[in-house]
C-alpha cells in the first residue's frame, strides 16, 4: 500500500496459496457461527421450511394446555365454592339422597312389605296345615335397618373374620366424600402415623371406623346424619370401613349394597 502524495510503501501483505485458504476458511468459520447464532437466538429461523409446522403445533398444544388448566381451575373453583357453602350451613346436606341410598331404602320397602299373593298363601297354607305350624305374627318382624355405603369406589378386599381382617377395603377416586351409613355421634377423630385421619362413630346400635381420609370434617362431639360428609379420600390408600355391634365384628357386605 502507498502514501498517495510521497508514494513510499507504508505496508504490504504477501499472500501464498496455502495463506489465501486460510483466510478463506477462517472467514466462512466466522459467518458459519454468526449465521448459527442468529438461527438460535433470534425469530429469524421462523422463516426457514420447517420451523413454521412446529411452532404451529406447539401453539396448538399450548392452547389445549391452557383449555385444560382454565376447565380444572374452574371445577376446583365449584368445588372450594360447594366446600365453603358446605362449612357455612348453606346447603342442607340432608337435601340430597344418593342414588345408591335411594335404591337400598326402596329395597328394604319392598322386603318389609308383603304382596297380597304372599299374604293368601301364607293364610292358605296355615289353613291347610293347622295344628302343625306356629301362627306368624306379621308383627314381630323388626324394621329393616338401611345402612349408606360410607364410600364410592371398588372393593378391593373383602372382610376376613377368621384371619381378624375386619375392614373392607374400598378403592376410590381422589377427592370422594366418605359418608357415615347411620345417624350417630363422632367420638373420635386423629392423625395416622401414615398423615392420613381416622374417624369413629357412635350410632345406636354400631360403632362404624373410617380410615386413611386425606381429610376430616368433622370434630369430637358433632352429631351427623345418615350420609354426611366425614371427609374426603387421597386416591392413593383404599379406605378401610369397619363396623362392630356389641363389641363383635360384622362383615360390612351383607348390611350395606356396594
Amino acid at each position: 500500500m502507498l502514501e498517495d502524495r510521497t508514494l513510499r510503501e507504508v505496508f504490504h501483505i504477501r499472500m501464498s496459496g496455502l495463506g489465501m485458504f486460510s483466510f478463506l476458511t477462517v472467514v466462512f468459520i466466522l459467518l458459519l457461527g454468526l449465521l448459527s447464532v442468529l438461527i438460535v437466538y433470534t425469530p429469524i429461523r421462523n422463516v426457514l421450511p420447517g420451523y413454521s409446522a412446529s411452532i404451529r403445533q406447539q401453539l396448538v398444544d399450548q392452547s389445549a394446555r391452557v383449555d385444560s388448566m382454565q376447565t380444572t381451575l374452574a371445577l376446583q373453583r365449584r368445588y372450594l365454592d360447594a366446600i365453603k357453602q358446605l362449612a357455612a350451613g348453606e346447603i342442607p346436606t340432608d337435601s340430597v339422597q344418593r342414588l345408591d341410598s335411594l335404591q337400598v331404602v326402596q329395597r328394604a320397602e319392598l322386603l318389609e312389605g308383603k304382596s297380597e299373593a304372599i299374604d293368601e298363601f301364607v293364610a292358605r297354607y296355615e289353613e291347610k296345615e293347622h295344628g302343625q305350624l306356629m301362627m306368624l305374627d306379621p308383627q314381630s318382624t323388626a324394621p329393616v335397618q338401611v345402612l349408606v355405603r360410607p364410600v364410592r369406589g371398588v372393593v378391593t378386599r373383602h372382610a376376613d373374620m377368621t384371619l381378624h381382617d375386619y375392614g373392607v377395603h374400598v378403592r376410590a377416586a381422589k377427592n370422594e366424600a366418605v359418608a357415615a351409613v347411620l345417624r350417630g355421634t363422632v367420638v373420635y377423630v386423629d392423625r395416622e402415623l401414615d398423615n392420613t385421619w381416622t374417624v369413629v362413630l357412635q350410632h345406636v346400635r354400631y360403632v362404624s371406623t373410617y380410615r386413611h381420609l386425606s381429610s376430616v370434617f368433622k370434630t369430637v362431639g358433632t352429631r351427623v346424619e345418615a350420609g354426611d360428609a366425614l371427609g374426603m379420600t387421597n386416591g392413593e390408600q383404599d379406605v378401610v370401613f369397619e363396623l362392630w355391634k356389641g363389641g363383635e365384628p360384622v362383615n360390612p357386605e351383607e348390611v350395606i349394597v356396594w
